[in-house]
Order: C-alpha cells, then sequence, then structure tokens
C-alpha cells in the first residue's frame, strides 16, 4: 500500500474513533444536565399557562413571538454597524445565527456573497498568517543572535511554541474584555472567543446583543470587529504553522514518488542501451552519440567492413550508408580537405570520400585508432 493511502486511512479511522469518543463524552456530560432542564421548563411552562390561563395554542404562538424578537433584543440589526457584523461573520463561515436574512433578494445575494467571500477570506487569512510567521522567525533569529546563544536557527519547536503562547494570550485579553463588557464570568467569555475565533460559532454567546449596544457604544463595536479579525489572523498563523505541515505530507510523497519512477525508467533505459547494438543506439539517441563520438567510433569500428574513415558513401540513401553518429561538421570538413586534394579523391556520389592512399582495400586483421587532429580521421582502419 502507497505512503499515502496508507496515511488516509488512518487519518480516516482516527477521526471516527474521535467521533464516536466525543460522542460518548458529551453524552455523559451533557445529558443528565438536558433531561434535568426539560423538567424544569416544562414544569415552569405549565405554571404560566395555568397562571394567565393560557391554552396550548397560545402559549406556542407566545413563544414564537419571544423567539423572534430575540434577534432585536441589540436594537435594529440592519443598519450599517449590524450588517458589517454580520457580514464578518459569514466570510469567516462564523456564523452565530443571531441574525439572518428574511427576504428573498437577501438570502440569494448573501449565497453568491459567501460563494466569493469565504475562499478569498480564507486565502487572506493564510497569507498574512504566513507573512506573520516569517516575521516572527526573524525576530527570533535575531534575539538569538543578540543573546549570543550558539545556534541561532529557529526551529519548528521554537516557532510552534510563540503560536501557542500568541494564541493563549489573544483568547486571555479577548476573555477579559468581553467578561467585563458583557457580565460574562471569565470562563464563558473564555468559551466566547474560543468558539468564535475557531469559527465554530454555536450563538449561544454572542457579543453586541444587549441594551441597543449596536447603536449606542461604536468604541466598543469597534472592538468587537478589531478583535475577531485580529483573533482571527493570530489563530490562522497558527494553523498554518502546524496544520498546513500535515497537508503538504502527501504531495511531499507524489513528488518522490515521480522521482523515484524517473530513476528507475532512466536506470531501465540505460541497462537497454547497453544491450543495444551501436548502429541503433545512434539512430535512436543522436544527441548522447554526438556529445561521446569518440566512443562511438570506437563501437562502430568493430562493426565497419568497408572502409576506417567511417564515411562511406553508397548510391543509396539508406541510413548505414553514412553513420548518423558522425557529426557533420567532422564530415564536411574532412570532405573540403579531399576537394583540396582532388586527384585523390572520389567521386562525391558514391563511394569512400577519403583519397586512395589513405584507405586501402581490406585485406589483413589490425585493430588501431590514430586521431591527428578534430578534423582529420583515423590513419589506421579496423577491418575484420
Amino acid at each position: 500500500m502507497k505512503r499515502q493511502n496508507a496515511r488516509t486511512l488512518v487519518l480516516i479511522i482516527s477521526i471516527l474513533t474521535y467521533l464516536v469518543v466525543g460522542a460518548a463524552v458529551f453524552e455523559t456530560l451533557e445529558s443528565k444536565q438536558e433531561k434535568g432542564q426539560k423538567r424544569r421548563l416544562d414544569v415552569r411552562r405549565y405554571e404560566l399557562m395555568r397562571k394567565y390561563n393560557l391554552t396550548k395554542e397560545n402559549f406556542d404562538e407566545l413563544e414564537q413571538v419571544v423567539l423572534q424578537l430575540k434577534p432585536h433584543r441589540a436594537g435594529v440589526q440592519w443598519r450599517f454597524a449590524g450588517s458589517f457584523y454580520f457580514a464578518i461573520t459569514v466570510i469567516t463561515t462564523i456564523g452565530y445565527g443571531h441574525a439572518a436574512p428574511s427576504t428573498d433578494s437577501g438570502k440569494i445575494f448573501c449565497m453568491f456573497y459567501a460563494l466569493l467571500g469565504i475562499p478569498l477570506t480564507l486565502v487572506m487569512f493564510q497569507s498574512l498568517g504566513e507573512r506573520i510567521n516569517t516575521f516572527v522567525r526573524y525576530l527570533l533569529h535575531k534575539a538569538k543572535r543578540y543573546l549570543g546563544l550558539r545556534h541561532t536557527e529557529v526551529s519548528m519547536v521554537n516557532m510552534v511554541t510563540v503560536g501557542f503562547f500568541s494564541c493563549m494570550g489573544t483568547l486571555c485579553i479577548g476573555a477579559a474584555a468581553f467578561s467585563h463588557c458583557e457580565s460574562w464570568s471569565f470562563l464563558h467569555a473564555f468559551y466566547y472567543c474560543f468558539i468564535t475565533l475557531t469559527t465554530i460559532g454555536f450563538g449561544d454567546y454572542v457579543a453586541l446583543q444587549r441594551d441597543n449596544t449596536l447603536q449606542n457604544d461604536p468604541r466598543y463595536v469597534a472592538f468587537c470587529f478589531i478583535y475577531i479579525l485580529m483573533g482571527l489572523t493570530v489563530i490562522g498563523a497558527f494553523l498554518n504553522l502546524v496544520v498546513l505541515r500535515f497537508l503538504t505530507m502527501n504531495v511531499e510523497d507524489e513528488r518522490r514518488d515521480a522521482k523515484q519512477r524517473a530513476l528507475m525508467c532512466a536506470s531501465k533505459q540505460r541497462e537497454v542501451a547497453t544491450l543495444l547494438p551501436s548502429t541503433v543506439k545512434s539512430s535512436t539517441n543522436s544527441a548522447e552519440t554526438e556529445v561521446d563520438f569518440k566512443g562511438v567510433y570506437t563501437e562502430v569500428l568493430h562493426f565497419q567492413t568497408l572502409c576506417s574513415c567511417l564515411w562511406y558513401r553508397s548510391k543509396e540513401n539508406l541510413p548505414g550508408s553514412k553513420p548518423s553518429m558522425i557529426p557533420q561538421d567532422f564530415s564536411d570538413a574532412y570532405q573540403q580537405q579531399g576537394r583540396l586534394n582532388s586527384q585523390y579523391t572520389d567521386s562525391p556520389s558514391a563511394g569512400c570520400v577519403c583519397s586512395p592512399c589513405q584507405c586501402t582495400k581490406i585485406g589483413s586483421i589490425t585493430t588501431g585508432l590514430h586521431i591527428l587532429s578534430p578534423f582529420r580521421v583515423f590513419k589506421r582502419r579496423s577491418s575484420v
């Protein structure tokens, strides 16, 4: 099994196991509380119906009105401040659910707005987080050099440590501010900050939803907007540092496998090339033979049976009549030299292009290789 497939299978099994464990833990922690709260609400509902002489239909209608009035406790939601707050929750995928478009045109625009805004926002936070990590790495490197440490390289452990404490500091600052402004406990405020900055957005705790805060306290509204955006940037930088490293493992494995396949193919080609005759190799891979033509000359001489100059011309235009592995500039240069000595040169249309004095008939078995200059050919021949 490939490494990528094994890793994917392990991740699937891990997520399913994590979900089962989480479901069991939540059931243990919340089930009893839910049953007790349901009993208390039923008792309270019965008391209200008897006290105000309400039927079940009247109480259900009153309940619907109360639920619809809940988003309006903070005042008008769809002025610019409230609309900006809603737009932040859309493109950051927080989605508190405290407000939602009620008109058909608003719902259609919300879908198209999210379709473009969500990818753009994710790319922006990823890029900004990468820049922050680069700046933090630079500061850590300078700090190590200033402290005179021997190893000034910034490791992944250093970056993860700084990122973790940055996230914790951001959550604690937000928890302190919201616990003061929203009259929540520190634990509930910390829970709200965590749910918000991880873009879970349950909506059970939502800031700016009491006493017409959206219209009456612009400084607090601006703080909430800036905190959400800056907090998402810090969390995004930390996730960019930790999570994306694991997301690129499959890409690295694919690249490594591609390199191994390329090396295997190259080795197989070299093995085949060693088994092929030199004439076949010259026709299929002329580039390599031009680079190392001296080695080709040596190999061809073992099969040469016509002339030691290797520039034999036949009347037919055959690939073997003028070996293709011979560099053209050498052939032309030698032919030009032969024309200067025309009394020894044969007809260029057929036969050998070297002089009869230099190229004798095959009569003995000799092996020799002697090159006088780059523009001259072999004085001695390899005959069979």
